[in-house]
């Protein structure tokens, strides 16, 4: 349909409700400012909001150039993940509305890579649609070729939740819709299908998909006991394509999807395939790299300010004994593991054309020396 499913629909409409806090080391009259009350548009990213927040805060910001962030509980946010993603990903217990503390100071430049406002978020969305049509179709092509007109007009379609405008604009990038009838594997050896009745002819393809993982290592017994993340070093990130196979009578699950990201959380022996933990900067550097391998001179306009250097294996990994996944969480849904992927990937992508999946693992680690 020309406004999306109703599950789509629903996507772009979500909205989180923020109460933005200013930083006390900010405030320069009494009494001091009042939080901010604002919808944060789950498809959205913070940058996009300040706008609406500094006129709140205007008159009582000290002096000097404004070089705006987000903090949660003393985590600076990165910016160029969705809101919703934060979200659910930081947010084991939902808090409503979510308490957070903007500064217009002192830019931790080491921990987060540099934000000039909108710009900045665009060219971010561009590049990792970029990223997503050299997934899907092996180059950057489409979007490359898009006109000047319709990539203003696709932006803005998306600041201001127009699905309708934007499917109009994003079918001509020809990033396609995974049918129900497909069947959906991982670019790993190992996977498990489920046999069914469904027919249909053989067709290909691959949906980009970025995993975010949270390892609690706390002896808990509720979730929401756990203690905040303080550090994006605790947070393992996946970017790894999907490849879709069509075959008579199988379907493909969340299940299987999340199993065959995270095999090491499901098999009792260790295999050569590690999963790369990502940190701070490295979780950009990988967008890049692809993009630029489709196109040097007009890959990744985004700069790279991020202190870290990659980690090529995870040092820590468990079996199934010592490890358990707690929570997983897409587009602010919790779904059944029993849900064809093909649905999930239809229905709650971003509009760079990404999935988005946190994952909660409570476990035991075990070292492994490398």
């Amino acid at each position: 349909m020309d406004g999306g499913t109703q599950a789509q629909r629903y996507v772009w409409e979500g909205a989180i409700p923020l109460q933005i806090h200013l930083h006390e080391s900010e405030v320069t009259t009494l009494p001091p400012p009042p939080p901010a009350l604002i919808l944060g548009p789950r498809i959205g990213y913070l940058p996009l909001l300040i706008p609406l927040i500094k006129p709140h805060f205007c008159s009582t910001l000290p002096p000097g150039v404004d070089t705006v962030w987000f903090d949660y509980k003393g985590l600076p946010l990165k910016w160029y993940i969705p809101t919703g993603v934060l979200y659910d990903l930081l947010c084991l217990e939902p808090e409503r509305p979510w308490n957070l503390t903007v500064r217009f100071r002192g830019y931790p430049g080491h921990l987060l890579s540099p934000c000039e406002g909108e710009d900045s978020v665009k060219w971010s969305f561009i590049n990792s649609l970029k990223e997503a049509d050299y997934v899907i179709n092996g180059n950057c092509k489409n979007v490359m070729n898009m006109s000047q007109s319709d990539q203003v007009d696709l932006w803005r379609y998306v600041v201001n939740g127009n699905i309708e405008g934007y499917l109009r604009i994003s079918s001509k990038l020809k990033l396609g819709i995974i049918g129900e009838e497909h069947k959906i594997k991982l670019t790993q050896p190992r996977q498990s299908k489920v046999e069914t009745d469904i027919v249909g002819p053989s067709q290909s393809g691959r949906v980009p998909v970025r995993l975010y993982v949270w390892n609690i290592k706390e002896d808990l017994d509720e979730l929401e006991d756990a203690s905040p993340v303080d550090s994006w070093d605790q947070i393992s990130y996946i970017n790894r394509p999907v490849v879709i196979h069509e075959e008579e009578g199988m379907v493909f699950t969340l299940h299987d999807a999340i199993e065959t990201l995270l095999p090491d959380f499901f098999t009792d022996e260790l295999t050569d395939e590690k999963m790369t933990v990502i940190d701070s900067g490295d979780e950009q550097r990988a967008t890049e790299a692809t993009v630029s391998d489709c196109n040097e001179e007009n890959a990744c306009s985004r700069k790279n300010g991020e202190a870290g250097t990659t980690s090529g294996k995870l040092n820590q990994f468990c079996s199934p004994k010592k490890a358990e996944i707690k929570l997983i969480r897409i587009q602010g849904i919790e779904p059944k593991l029993e849900i064809p992927f093909s649905w999930v990937v239809n229905n709650l992508m971003n509009p760079e054309h990404f999935l988005h999946i946190c994952v909660v693992v409570k476990l035991a680690p075990v070292q492994v020396h490398t």
